[in-house]
């Protein structure tokens, strides 16, 4: 195990970031946000405080993480990715919206679960949840939440099979069995879910 990297253009204001980290050029974290450990954030990132990066997790080029959004142990956001908090934003200092903003009711937090991959510049709407090991496709708009392991794409996003752990798209048989191509795992699935078996 080893120091944080942090590169020397980056502007990194919080003190908590796991062993192995490595924040890339130009990117900007604020304070009070918690990076876990092993976790590769790339050039010209910024991190709001209030955010969360699990361990493991990975961070493209460009991205944009807000107050709320969650990104929970090893997923993997690609390039250009855009989350919101807001599902109804306007300007704080609009005279005409500054009572919404008088207090934090506004706010819709996200949560990116476990092993979780969002795809290069996807859109998460606030206040949607990315079940663990899911696959949100390039260019999709996320306005509803997503189930484990689902491999979703469009506009909006919609649900159109599953993917193994590992991330390989499963091919289930009239059983409804499946075994994934690269790793070898067995699935069921039943009543619009998928089960590991082995």
């Amino acid at each position: 195990m080893s120091d944080p990297y942090i590169h020397p253009t980056a502007l990194v204001e919080t003190e908590t970031i796991g062993e192995d980290t490595k924040i890339w050029a130009y990117t900007h974290i604020m304070k009070d946000v918690p990076i876990g450990a092993n976790c590769n954030i790339g050039d010209s990132c910024f991190i709001e405080s209030g955010a969360i990066v699990g361990n493991n997790v990975t961070i493209k080029n460009g991205n944009m993480l807000f107050e709320g959004i969650t990104l929970e142990d090893g997923v993997f956001v690609g390039p250009h990715v855009f989350f919101t908090n807001d599902r109804f934003p306007r300007s704080p200092r609009l005279p005409e919206a500054g009572m919404r903003y008088e207090t934090h009711d506004w706010f819709a937090p996200t949560l990116i679960k476990y092993g979780a991959t969002l795809g290069a510049a996807a859109v998460i709407l606030p206040g949607v949840t990315v079940g663990e090991f899911a696959m949100v496709g390039a260019g999709s708009i996320v306005t509803k939440d997503i189930p484990s392991q689902a491999l979703t794409i469009g506009n909006p996003a919609r649900q159109i099979g599953w993917v193994c752990e590992c991330g390989e798209k499963l091919d289930f048989d009239p059983a409804d069995q499946a075994k994934c191509g690269m790793c070898g795992k067995k699935y069921q699935q039943h009543a619009g879910k998928i089960k590991k078996v082995s």
